[in-house]
């Protein structure tokens, strides 16, 4: 005689697992690979400076051929393109004003001055509770903008996207301090310091921060759960 389960409620199921906690923000960002691609063209200036003995249009040259290649190696691999191209305008616009203004140093002002508005932009998302971090991840995995129904996801991303804030600081105190001191060659060596290593460290100390402001209850990233627009409104305003 087949058994009859006992009268009673049914136990709740459990929330399905997230399948991004089994993996890395960087496997879901491409950070190992962004991270490679974002150093070459650094690392060509980097190189043909030193090798030419601080001839700026050569090194700006090898540089850009850099970006070129890895430009046609995206379209190879019927990738986006847009990150290689605004990459190289931002270093053909860099070379201009260093040959305009005669000084070599002025190569890095531009990086220098999109890292500063880069911590701006990330902190100003935050504090307005949009964190950028939740913008690309949310594009990345289809979630699109739904996490912002999410108080809980809201706060995940906003805690980790201090954690890009923190690079860019980072970058803008180097760079502004050696091109005050004229140190071009320096700089090109902390350029390409502070691409590859600071971005893979970036990226896994966030997602470190993202996974670990998510509680255990919780669906995941791919899964908001949005709160009723009346229960939003009443919600107690947590830290961001």
């Amino acid at each position: 005689m087949r058994a009859t389960p006992p009268d009673g409620p049914a136990a709740p199921e459990a929330p399905a697992a997230d399948p991004t906690r089994e993996e890395s923000l960087a496997r879901l960002l491409g950070g190992g690979r962004a991270a490679l691609e974002a150093s070459l063209p650094p690392v060509a200036f980097l190189v043909a400076w030193v090798a030419s003995r601080e001839d700026v249009a050569a090194a700006v040259g090898w540089s850009l051929a850099a970006s070129a290649v890895l430009v046609v190696a995206a379209l190879a691999r019927r990738r986006s393109p847009r990150a290689a191209l605004v990459g190289m305008l931002a270093m053909a616009v860099a070379a201009l004003l260093a040959l305009w203004t005669g000084e070599a140093r002025n190569v890095f002002l531009v990086q220098l001055l999109s890292n500063a508005a880069s911590a701006l932009a990330w902190t100003l998302s935050i504090l307005v509770r949009w964190p950028l971090l939740g913008v690309i991840v949310g594009g990345v995995i289809g979630t699109r903008t739904r996490w912002r129904r999410d108080p809980v996801l809201v706060r995940a991303y906003g805690r980790a996207s201090w954690i890009w804030v923190l690079q860019y600081v980072v970058r803008v105190v180097v760079f502004t301090a050696l091109w005050w001191l004229d140190e071009t060659t320096a700089l090109a060596i902390m350029r390409v310091a502070l691409t590859y290593p600071l971005v893979i460290a970036c990226v896994a100390a966030s997602g470190w921060v993202l996974f670990a402001s998510i509680p255990k209850g919780h669906p995941g990233i791919r899964r908001p759960r949005p709160v009723p627009a009346p229960a939003l409104a009443e919600a107690p305003q947590t830290d961001r």
